[in-house]
This record gives structure tokens, C-alpha cells and sequence, in this order.
């Protein structure tokens, strides 16, 4: 098991180091690679808690964003890219010790993770797609609301919009927060990352009520 993972490892950071976008976009392959990193990990732990073949899925969360490697010119881009992976991982899972089946699971969930479909027949097994939900919990991590706020710019907003951000944060994540995944660990880890944007959000909005003017003044 822990050749393949290692050779998927090699292999992913070949693949960064080669690209031409990785190159000229340092930060982006910073973020690229540590976010893949996580999302293995977290792919880890499910596959313990849900006694699914471990390797199988920490290999697909290693090479659920290879085409990242590819430079993003439209939404369509963005929207493919799962299935565009599938395509290059495949080669490469060919090349390792796993069955068809491990290789069509990995193919499938890798396909699937953006937007829930496919370019080929496959199963949704559970495995499958805890490859997207194992994307999905990381990128609502701590992690995640330091990314959003940076890139909002959101101190520099004045308070009022700020307030309105805030609230409409909140919104999303009480649905977010309804969402069953594919497996309870999974629906577990998810659940406890909404909870505790949810916590420090409802924080945040108090502190900005604080900033408002009160009505006796």
C-alpha cells in the first residue's frame, strides 16, 4: 500500500513541478499541494471510520486536482477539470499495483467531485464519491474563511457591508449544515466544520453589532 501512495506522491509533484502554470502561479501550487494534502488526509479518515480500502481513496484525493496542472482559461475549464483528471490520472493508475476495480472507483470519484457527473459509466459508490466529500470538508475548514476574507478584502469593506457579508454567510451555512454525505464519518467531519464557521460567523456579526451606533447615543 504504501508504494502506491508514494509513487502517486512522486508522481503528483512531477506533474506540478513540470506545468507551466505551476511555474508562473508559485502561490496557486502552494496552495494546490497543500490542499491535496489535506484532503488525503481527510480521505484517510474516512476510509478508517468506514472500513473502505484505505489506499483506494487516499489515492484519489492525491489526484482528484491533477489537471490543475493546466492553465483555466473559461468556467467550462473550471467545471471539467474533475473529469479532465480522470483522463490523466488513468494512465498513471495503470502503471500501479491495483485492480480495475480500484482504478474504475478512482477514475469515477475523481470524475464526479466538481460537479456530479461523468464523462463514462461508473458507480457512485460510497467510496467514489468521498473523494469530492473529502474536497468539500477541506474547503470549509478554518483554512478556508481566512482565504475568503483576504480575498473579499473584507476589512477594508465598510461596516454596513461587512454586516450584509456576514449575514448572507450565515444563510448558506445553515443549508450547508442539512447536507448528508456519503458516509457518517464524512457527514460528521462536514457537520463539525459548519458548525464551526457557523460559531465563528455569529461571533463576527456580534462584533460588528457592537460597532453600530446604539439608539440612546
Amino acid at each position: 500500500m504504501e508504494h502506491n501512495i508514494r509513487r502517486t506522491l512522486d508522481f503528483l509533484k512531477q506533474q506540478f513541478d513540470q506545468s507551466v502554470y505551476m511555474s508562473s502561479h508559485p502561490m496557486d501550487k502552494k496552495y494546490r499541494l497543500e490542499h491535496t494534502m489535506r484532503v488525503a488526509k481527510i480521505g484517510q479518515l474516512i476510509a478508517r471510520g468506514e472500513g473502505f480500502e484505505e489506499e483506494t481513496l487516499i489515492i484519489g484525493c492525491l489526484l482528484h486536482d491533477l489537471s490543475y496542472v493546466d492553465t483555466f482559461n473559461s468556467e467550462d475549464d473550471w467545471l471539467n477539470h474533475g473529469r479532465n483528471a480522470a483522463k490523466m490520472a488513468r494512465p498513471f493508475l495503470e502503471t500501479l499495483d491495483l485492480s480495475q476495480e480500484q482504478i474504475d472507483a478512482i477514475c469515477y470519484g475523481i470524475a464526479i467531485h466538481v460537479d456530479d457527473q461523468a464523462d463514462f459509466p461508473g458507480e457512485r459508490s460510497p467510496l467514489a464519491v468521498s473523494i469530492g466529500d473529502c474536497d468539500n470538508i477541506d474547503r470549509f475548514d478554518v483554512y478556508r474563511i481566512h482565504e475568503t476574507l483576504k480575498n473579499r478584502s473584507f476589512t477594508d469593506l465598510p461596516l454596513e457591508e461587512q454586516a450584509e457579508y456576514v449575514r448572507n454567510v450565515l444563510q448558506k451555512l445553515s443549508k450547508y449544515n442539512e447536507i448528508e454525505f456519503a458516509t457518517k464519518t464524512g457527514t460528521h467531519l462536514w457537520k463539525d466544520r459548519i458548525t464551526f464557521q457557523m460559531e465563528f460567523f455569529t461571533r463576527l456579526q456580534a462584533q460588528l453589532d457592537l460597532g453600530t451606533v446604539p439608539h440612546t447615543i
